[in-house]
């Protein structure tokens, strides 16, 4: 199936720059695996509004939403190769391409979200962006994706304690897993797609993302207790292929980054919306909202920030993200 897919889209694009040709216009194809009423699957919508009006229509975008096209690594490898032009991913599935990425994934890392918006738009963040290079990938801007927290479908979790024993679903992000075992649960990656069932047949006893995806997902009916501890606030990324970042010349490059700071601050107000109404949604369903005492879960994971300053590398990003605050 994969390779069909693959397939199919490897002679879609061809066909696809082959009418470019006759109409005088570039349409670059688009990928994620978010719903079309998630913020940013809005914030995209918006990127295509923007690209399609201050380029007078010689540069479009073509939205595949919902995963049509595999999963956050699949469609990143379909970028490498050339057969789509973009994607949005978590920025925990950037480590796989650019380890430097790792350091958006520490717990806690920004003191609040002041402090994480300075940070996406400093010299840090075009660093970020640019690391990928090697691997044919570009980051173009950060999307906000909130900050994740835990919910279960059995013992609500009122401090880090309570994780005793409990399997936690998390992605597959080295991060995520430190981070859910040093708290005392037991961290178990999986695809998102098979969350829902594991949840119902009690193959994982919660899971840990933010209110708008716990809602569009519809985890919440099956999982009772959410617990706002708010442990990381990793960002998303919208990342071009270098194959097709290096076929547009200077003005149409500036026509997408202008589009992209553009729809950055449009998804940020979509996000705000939407959580408003996902916490809404759950105190209508009467989920079990917990407010807990944050320090409590900082104290429990510091110990993964002591670890990776141990690296240079690591030691140096977290210094300069510090002055930020």
């Amino acid at each position: 199936m994969k390779f069909i897919r693959l397939l199919f889209f490897i002679t879609m694009s061809c066909l696809l720059w082959s009418c470019n040709g006759m109409q005088d216009h570039k349409t670059l194809f688009i990928a994620h695996n978010l719903n079309q009423t998630h913020p940013v699957h809005l914030g995209i919508l918006d990127f295509q509004k923007v690209i399609d009006s201050i380029s007078n229509g010689q540069l479009k975008l073509k939205i595949f939403p919902n995963g049509q096209l595999g999963s956050e690594r699949e469609v990143l490898e379909l970028l490498q190769i050339g057969s789509i032009a973009m994607t949005k991913v978590s920025a925990a599935t950037m480590v796989n391409f650019a380890p430097e990425y790792k350091v958006l994934g520490i717990p806690y890392l920004f003191k609040n979200r002041d402090h994480m918006f300075k940070v996406l738009n400093s010299d840090i963040a075009t660093e970020l962006k640019e690391s990928c290079s090697q691997y044919l990938l570009k980051g173009l801007c950060f999307y906000y994706a909130g900050s994740r927290s835990f919910y279960t479908t059995k013992i609500p979790i009122l401090k880090p304690e309570d994780l005793q024993g409990q399997r936690i679903r998390v992605m597959n992000h080295q991060m995520s897993v430190d981070m859910v075992n040093a708290m005392g649960g037991s961290a178990t990656p999986m695809s998102y797609g098979e969350l829902y069932t594991a949840l119902q047949q009690g193959v994982v006893d919660g899971a840990e993302n933010n209110p708008p995806s716990f809602v569009s997902s519809n985890h919440y009916e099956v999982a009772k207790n959410y617990t706002l501890d708010e442990h990381s606030s990793i960002p998303d990324v919208v990342v071009i292929s270098t194959k097709y970042w290096d076929t547009l010349n200077a003005e149409e490059r500036s026509w997408l980054i202008k589009a992209g700071e553009t729809s950055v601050q449009k998804q940020i107000i979509y996000w705000d919306i939407s959580v408003n109404k996902s916490i809404e949604v759950l105190e209508k369903a009467n989920i079990n909202i917990i407010r807990p005492d944050k320090q409590l879960f900082a104290d429990a994971v510091s110990g993964i920030m002591e670890k990776l300053n141990q690296d240079p590398t690591m030691r140096d990003l977290i210094q300069r993200i510090k002055q930020y605050e």
